[in-house]
């Protein structure tokens, strides 16, 4: 493909652009920072690639994938105002997400232990975790908004900030998996995604590329079901002020 054919795919950007002019959504301006945005990063990301796979260097792959938890970490963490704290808990979870996945899927040998592999499936895998924190967290604060009056009745019957807050965690850490178990329904039938696309547009056989997908699938459930159960265990605390008010957010 080349920089001219690319840039024909602008037209889809200035029709999305112009339909919220259109609607009035005022959506013109983040489109178009978005567009620049997204376009500048990948640029620069493909070209960082493409250096580390040459070089082939350990600490180099380290840095990237500390940068991709600390850019996650930081971009979910926005959906925790009013909870101090939340960014180190989040990258926590990420982190040990990262770790785990990782760990498995290079100590079973279900992937090569090259940058080829490693960053593609890390960059996935904290994509889906990132996504994951900020629903938990977003959902977490509306249910205790909404259950306030649960929450405090339980307290005052002598309960834990834990046993007050069980139900309602539930309830997040279930919404915050939502997207994940309706894409393990739907794919294959509804969607095709991106990796088995991408590897049968380079030529690979759909039965090769439908393996690396069911992979991809199970390694982002599981992931997902880790990050928000931990998310769950180390941020509870944080809808809480010192003397275990519920805090308004």
């Amino acid at each position: 493909m080349t920089m001219l054919s690319l840039s024909f795919t602008l037209l889809f950007v200035m029709a999305t652009m112009m339909i919220s002019f259109w609607q009035k959504l005022g959506l013109e301006k983040e489109i178009a920072i978005g567009t620049i945005r997204s376009s500048l990063q990948l640029l620069f990301i493909g070209y960082v690639l493409q250096y580390i796979f040459q070089t082939d260097h350990a600490m180099y792959l380290v840095i990237i994938i500390v940068l991709m938890i600390s850019v996650a970490s930081w971009n979910a963490s926005k959906r925790g105002d009013g909870m101090p704290g939340i960014l180190w808990r989040i990258a926590l979870a990420i982190a040990a997400v990262e770790i785990g996945m990782m760990g498995l899927l290079l100590g079973l040998h279900l992937i090569e232990s090259t940058p080829q592999y490693i960053i593609p499936l890390s960059g996935m895998t904290i994509g889906n975790a990132m996504i994951i924190s900020g629903l938990f967290v977003s959902q977490l604060k509306r249910e205790v908004l909404s259950s306030k009056g649960e929450i405090e009745a339980l307290l005052s019957l002598g309960a834990t900030a834990g046993q007050a807050l069980q139900e309602v965690r539930k309830r997040a850490v279930k919404f915050s998996m939502i997207p994940t178990i309706d894409g393990m329904k739907t794919v294959g039938l509804v969607q095709l995604p991106g990796m088995m696309t991408g590897m049968i547009v380079a030529g690979a056989a759909p039965v090769e590329a439908v393996r690396y997908q069911i992979l991809i699938v199970f390694s982002f459930t599981g992931s997902a079901a880790i990050t928000s159960i931990l998310l769950s265990i180390l941020s509870y605390k944080l809808v809480f002020t010192e003397d275990l008010q519920l805090k308004t957010f």
